[in-house]
């Protein structure tokens, strides 16, 4: 009687074997994810070899995997330009600010938003959905900011689109999905008011989807450049991707100028095309430095805020 329980303990333990169509599937599966990576590393790669390469090894196709004739004047063009430091500057300090201001507003009406207890909840969500879909337009709202004496002014940047709909959306499912009422039920018995509970219950548990909110709404910021053009009239305020675009301008202008040059146009024209792909580079890594603190918590935030929607 004991061996036979040895023997049925032992089998137990005893890890079970993959079928060898198990194990064809993961195969697949690991190429194809492979691949994949490869698909959206490969133009990340790409730029930044192009942009230490001489431009017309790039257009010959001989820097696909290494760069060749390597030269950093591209990036000498670009950070010699004072606007550079001060765009810089300009650019995170709109993006945190903006960042904060959008993030709170969203987390905040997408958990109100949550309560079906909210009166005229219906209502109030069909009037945030139709101005997804109809808005005043580019002059009606630029004259809203001008009336408001927001020109030239920080929450010209931010105001206008402080809230998105479908943020606040994917916001509201998260707190229907992913948080029991019980627990709101039991703060409430215990003595916490509305207040206490979206401190104290709601934002600690909320954490995936604010993750997500942030890296949104931080990127969005971050790459922004038509609202600045639009309404920061001083070049001192310009934020980072704007100051790139003044630079690309500059550069492309003296370039046309240098045409009836001898080789002027040519040596122009690659000094042009240098500071294009320099200028993706500086713009992109202070966005590729910040997704990995925040990575954990974007797919399952993204994932049961969307998914279950």
């Amino acid at each position: 009687m004991s061996s036979k329980i040895e023997a049925m303990t032992t089998s137990k333990k005893k890890p079970k074997k993959k079928l060898s169509s198990d194990r064809v599937f993961d195969i697949f599966n690991y190429a194809f994810l492979v691949l994949v990576i490869l698909l959206v590393a490969y133009p990340l790669y790409y730029v930044l070899v192009a942009s230490i390469s001489n431009p017309y090894e790039v257009y010959a196709g001989r820097t696909l995997l290494l760069p060749s004739q390597i030269t950093f004047e591209g990036y000498k063009r670009v950070f010699r330009e004072s606007s550079i430091a001060t765009g810089y500057v300009n650019s995170v300090f709109y993006t945190v600010l903006g960042t904060a201001v959008t993030t709170s507003l969203v987390i905040t009406t997408g958990y109100v938003m949550s309560k079906k207890t909210l009166p005229f909840r219906r209502v109030i969500m069909m009037f945030f959905v139709i101005t997804m879909y109809f808005n005043g337009g580019l002059i009606p709202t630029y004259l809203v900011v001008s009336n408001l004496g927001l020109l030239n002014n920080v929450w010209a940047l931010i105001l206008p689109g402080g809230v998105s709909v479908y943020n606040v959306i994917v916001t509201r499912t998260f707190f229907e999905s992913s948080i029991p009422g019980e627990i709101y039920e039991a703060a409430s018995i215990d003595g916490c008011r509305n207040l206490g509970t979206y401190f104290k219950i709601a934002l600690p548990l909320a954490k995936p989807i604010i993750a997500v909110m942030v890296i949104f709404t931080m990127v969005g910021y971050w790459n922004d450049w038509f609202q600045s053009l639009l309404y920061m009239q001083e070049k001192s305020k310009y934020p980072l991707q704007l100051a790139l675009r003044q630079i690309l301008i500059q550069s492309e202008t003296t370039a046309s100028m240098m045409g009836g040059m001898d080789g002027g146009y040519a040596e122009a024209n690659k000094i042009t095309e240098l500071i294009k792909f320099a200028s993706i580079v500086v713009g992109s890594v202070p966005m590729l430095v910040a997704y990995p603190f925040v990575q954990k918590y974007f797919e399952k935030g993204f994932t049961v805020g969307a998914v279950k929607g």
